[in-house]
């Protein structure tokens, strides 16, 4: 077999199973580093700049702005951000360099007059970096970190801003744990920080090649074995080349990491680096504050959209463009009873949908959009909620079918406007082959009193009757006309949008043996449900 399973980790008496995630941890935003030198063409200066500007207001406090050492345009964003002032005061900017002295100096120039950094030294540890790259020992690995170390004290001696240490093991999941704690240990001791300062130790899946309870007995492991845990932030930084980088933080965290390094949507190296977005609400739909901004998803995608000139897949979680969206009937159903069921203030509690879209910014009109797939259920729910038609249990199969007829034939998505169009011409206020005109209504002696010309395939004759109520008198008019049905169903409602009516009336009658629904509206009910009872009428003839 050309490949080979990734070991087990000896961790017998692993808690990480049990844990949960209570509260968010320190965030820093790599999309300005790594995830910029994935991109086919790299920010220029006024898109890193925008892309800043983003995750400030999104509420990160620890920025990877880049790696000022490796380019020119990327110093110059450094100086950029600097000397026009635009990095808030309770943001920490952080750079990448590599553990060699001319880059940690040039790295050193390029901070100069910041307030708060952190210098992020890396150098690679694992097996096949060590016997295919470099071609050194263990020994000779430590002592390049080490070096390393030394030179960001001696760069930064005299800076004047607050200055604190970043290490990765770079490919740390392919590097032997032991070996893995031996050179961070000897990081954070060469450091030697103050009592109240934590240095961080990134533990980074730098190509993920195992599955993500892998990683947490790593990061578990690992936190059991770093020597001055106190001031250590153990940080994660999971690639996806397998899928599952969020899934992989996320159990990581429950074994005990107190940091996450991502990128807003997942962009970086192959295929990509964690999703920051996605895991912040996970944490939202658990009732954890991700202590980020998530309230606008629509503006994340265009920052980063016009930035990184990357599409967002429509079934992106959280921020694609149909993913608060239903096709399924069943599925439009259920959402359509919880969102009739929901309560301002109360628990969220929707059939499919695991987050409130009003919470990231969107708004209803997305929810359930209607083609062949969809069902009763779909096509009520935007009748109700863009045009105000209450559309009863009993009727919705009928006006599901017929807006079902019109998907078939034209294929794709109909738009609200349609649904609304299909629904007035098949069920709404028919004419034909019965029309009544200069209705009258009295009441004599307690009885409603009808009179109307009734119009009927092109002959026009006066028409009488009288009953408990106009509907009452109405039924008898068309009995007398030769149109035997009878009354199964009856819904009035006030009619909230979408017409100069006030009110709406159903009808369901039964005519031998099948039932025909109709709707009416009019500016009161009386003559709604006149109308309505007309259209179930003409519908039942027109059969």
């Amino acid at each position: 077999m050309k490949y080979q399973k990734f070991p087990k980790i000896a961790l017998p008496d692993r808690t990480w199973p049990d844990g949960e995630i209570t509260e968010a941890p320190v965030w820093c935003s790599v999309d300005l580093r790594d995830g910029n030198q994935a991109l086919i063409n790299p920010m220029d200066i006024d898109k890193k700049v925008r892309f800043f500007n983003l995750l400030v207001q999104m509420g990160f406090k620890e920025i990877e702005i880049g790696f000022p050492s490796a380019s020119e345009t990327e110093f110059a964003f450094c100086r950029y951000l600097i000397e026009e002032g635009l990095i808030p005061d309770d943001v920490t900017i952080s750079i990448l360099t590599q553990a060699r002295e001319h880059l940690i100096a040039r790295s050193a120039e390029a901070l100069e007059g910041a307030k708060s950094v952190i210098v992020h030294l890396y150098n690679s540890t694992s097996t096949m970096q060590r016997e295919i790259v470099f071609g050194k020992s263990q020994r000779e690995i430590v002592d390049i970190a080490l070096q390393g170390v030394a030179w960001v004290k001696r760069y930064f001696r005299n800076f004047e801003g607050r200055v604190r240490l970043e290490y990765s093991p770079e490919s740390f999941t392919q590097t032997e744990l032991p070996f893995a704690a031996e050179i961070c240990n000897a990081v954070v001791d060469a450091w030697d920080p103050h009592e109240e300062e934590r240095v961080i130790i990134n533990l980074p899946s730098t190509v993920e090649s195992a599955t993500p309870n892998i990683y947490a007995d790593q990061i578990e492991w690992m936190c059991r074995h770093l020597k001055r845990r106190e001031q250590v932030l153990v940080s994660l930084h999971a690639h996806n080349d397998r899928g599952t980088a969020v899934a992989a933080t996320e159990l990581a965290l429950m074994a005990g990491a107190d940091r996450v390094e991502g990128t807003l949507l997942g962009n970086g190296e192959r295929t990509g680096n964690v999703d920051i977005v996605t895991l912040g609400l996970n944490m939202l739909t658990q009732g954890v504050d991700p202590k980020l901004d998530f309230s606008d998803v629509d503006k994340i995608v265009e920052v980063v959209e016009a930035c990184n000139e990357i599409k967002t897949h429509p079934r992106h979680p959280y921020v694609g463009a149909l993913v608060y969206t239903a096709f399924s009937g069943s599925h439009q159903d259920a959402i359509k009873k919880g969102m009739e069921r929901q309560k301002e203030g109360a628990k969220w509690y929707v059939p499919y949908l695991p987050i409130d879209p009003k919470d990231v910014g969107r708004s209803y009109e997305s929810i359930i959009r209607v083609n062949s797939q969809s069902g009763k259920g779909g096509v009520s729910y935007i009748l109700e909620r863009v045009y105000g038609y209450k559309i009863p249990r009993q009727m919705q199969p009928a006006v599901a079918s017929a807006v079902q007829r019109v998907s078939d034939a034209e294929g794709g998505v109909l738009s609200e406007d349609k649904i609304a169009e299909i629904f007035r011409r098949e069920f709404l206020n028919k004419t034909a082959p019965l029309k009544l005109e200069a209705v009258r209504i009295a009441i004599a002696d307690q009885k409603a009193v009808l009179s109307a010309k009734l119009l009927r395939e092109g002959r026009l004759h006066e028409v009488y009757a009288q009953g408990g109520g106009v509907i009452e008198a109405l039924s008898r008019i068309l009995h007398e006309e030769g149109i035997d049905f009878e009354v199964v169903y009856y819904h009035e409602d006030a009619l909230s949008r979408g017409s100069d009516a006030s009110a709406v009336a159903y009808f369901g009658i039964r005519k031998a043996g099948k039932t025909y629904f109709g709707a009416g509206e009019a500016e009161n009910i009386t003559y709604a449900s006149i109308n309505a009872l007309l259209s179930a009428c003409n519908i039942a003839l027109g059969a």
